[in-house]
């Protein structure tokens, strides 16, 4: 992302962790690997949660929602909430919470390769030039619209 000219507008879109600056946005994928829903872009400090306390998202009732511990007090209502067990501060987690926490990571390595897939257009992880005002969405959804084509041209192993 280009560096914005407004100072404030510059120091919101620093990104401390990955010391430039960025933007993001929030996909929602379903279990065939089709992403159904992105959020607006916001600054890259911005906190994922927070993102996602911001956005209204299209979940019916009895959904089931796999999400990672950026989002760890975030709950839809008649949404299963899915997430890994955080490992206590002064503890070791369970046999069977590390079990269910590899379960878990097998199924989110898939939504983190529907990420790969939608940076395989090098305009979306690259500086944008585009000053318009708009035009990071855009370009976001552009992406997201074709990894959508690749995979119901040829679709990928559904999410077990």
């Amino acid at each position: 992302m280009a560096r914005p000219k407004d100072a404030d507008e510059q120091k919101s879109c620093y990104s401390g962790k990955k010391k430039c600056h960025t933007v993001k946005n929030v996909l929602l994928v379903t279990a065939a690997l089709i992403i159904v829903f992105l959020s607006d872009t916001y600054e890259g400090s911005a906190h994922d949660k927070r993102i996602a306390d911001a956005t209204p998202y299209p979940l019916p009732s009895g959904s089931r929602l796999m999400q990672d511990l950026g989002f760890l007090a975030f709950t839809l209502d008649g949404v299963e909430i899915s997430m890994p067990t955080k490992k206590p501060r002064s503890g070791n987690l369970t046999d069977e919470q590390k079990a269910e926490n590899r379960q878990i990571a097998r199924r989110r390595v898939r939504i983190e390769h529907v990420n790969s897939s939608v940076k395989r257009c090098r305009i979306v992880k690259d500086t944008i030039r585009l000053f318009r005002e708009d035009a990071r969405d855009m370009v976001a959804e552009i992406s997201c619209s074709l990894h959508n084509f690749r995979v119901r041209l040829s679709p990928w192993k559904p999410m077990g």
